[in-house]
């Protein structure tokens, strides 16, 4: 099973920054005053997922956000739901939101975190999964909140990064990371 054991991936590292009040709850984050500092705190560890299929697709989703009056390319990602580890809630996501089901959770590899947020004190699990073109293609189906699933080479990724058809920071970050540490870029002009 994939660890890191980045402490930012669990708690806040912002000890000195007293006193904490919360001010304000609900189902999904928390409003904090750490010493001064507002922070947005999500109530549950966050997973983010970056599904390579055969070393030259993405597997992105195309989700309906409301408050942006969009319909935004994003990778795969959620909450982990009551007693879920992170690792467990990367398997759920990815086969709730793309229909591909992955139960091997070795075959998923913990990336280094990426802040998405500078007033979140907790950093979200990123994980990485290859999967065969296979895999891809006996997808089931997805859950309602997705619009479409979408696997794009990592030429039309760039293509609609540079047009702005991709425009969530966290993702273009854990995109272009990727692509760096693996020199996906030169290879995909």
């Amino acid at each position: 099973m994939p660890q890191n054991d980045d402490p930012r991936l669990t708690t806040p590292q912002c000890h000195s920054l007293q006193p904490v009040t919360t001010n304000h709850t609900n189902l999904w984050f928390s409003v904090k005053n750490r010493g001064g500092y507002f922070t947005i705190e999500d109530n549950t560890p966050q997973v983010q997922l970056l599904p390579i299929v055969e070393n030259k697709s993405i597997v992105m989703v195309r989700v309906y956000r409301p408050v942006i009056a969009d319909n935004t390319l994003e990778l795969p990602a959620g909450g982990t739901n009551k007693d879920e580890s992170p690792i467990e809630a990367a398997v759920r996501e990815l086969h709730e939101e793309t229909g591909i089901l992955v139960p091997d959770q070795n075959r998923f590899q913990i990336l280094p975190p990426l802040i998405h947020v500078a007033r979140n004190p907790i950093l979200p699990h990123i994980f990485q999964i290859h999967l065969a073109r296979q895999e891809y293609d006996l997808r089931m189906d997805h859950d309602h909140e997705i619009l479409g699933v979408e696997c794009l080479s990592y030429k039309e990724v760039l293509q609609n990064i540079e047009r702005g058809e991709i425009y969530v920071g966290p993702q273009i970050a854990i995109i272009l990371r990727y692509f760096l540490c693996n020199h996906v870029i030169q290879q995909a002009e």
